[in-house]
């Protein structure tokens, strides 16, 4: 069911990544649990890292999970987020015949 592993970064102003921490994305994941069923297939892992089922559309997670963020003033008004499917990430850099 948690086929993708996705890395969860808040990015700086300055461009610096820092991976989330899990406290902030266990609380996304807990809060839309009962109240999206879309996201029922999430799963935090470590700080930075939540495994997903492929029925979560990455945009629709990333805009949900950045406000919820922002809501709750984790991210700072001129922080963005970045989600990475690194599955996907690993599949684009293989070299191609």
């Amino acid at each position: 069911m948690f086929a993708r592993k996705l890395k969860i970064e808040s990015i700086s102003a300055d461009g610096n990544p820092q991976p989330c921490p899990i406290a902030w994305i266990d609380n996304f994941a807990m809060r839309n649990f009962t109240n999206d069923a879309v996201f029922d297939d999430t799963l935090p892992v470590a700080d930075g890292l939540l495994e997903a089922g492929y029925r979560v559309p990455l945009d629709r997670l990333h805009s949900a999970m950045e406000d919820w963020f922002r809501r709750k003033s984790y991210l700072k008004p001129d922080e963005r987020l970045r989600i990475t499917d690194l599955q996907a990430e690993r599949t684009d850099n293989i070299p191609r015949k």
